[in-house]
């Protein structure tokens, strides 16, 4: 929880994006969610779309709402059910 220490936002920032490059399904969820509070609502969907590619059912969930929404396409989001389920399968 890190008591008695200081809060370092960028060092927080950096190690989640390094963790989504290394291929963390959390950290690109953790990192769509964070881009959708700051309104980059394009980048959040990529974040989204990645993390539901890596098996993340959670952003699979967000992205089916933004899909109801018109922010994602049929296309984007018929491919990201696909690829989730791939990566289910495989696990």
């Amino acid at each position: 929880k890190g008591e008695g220490v200081e809060k370092d936002e960028k060092k927080g920032l950096y190690y989640l994006e390094e963790a989504a490059i290394g291929g963390h399904p959390e950290a690109r969820y953790s990192l769509g969610s964070r881009e959708w509070k700051n309104d980059l609502v394009e980048r959040s969907m990529k974040h989204y779309i990645i993390g539901a590619n890596l098996g993340h059912d959670m952003a699979l969930k967000v992205l089916k709402e933004c899909y109801k929404g018109g922010v994602v396409s049929k296309e984007e989001f018929a491919a990201a059910l696909r690829a989730h389920q791939a990566a289910v399968d495989a696990t």
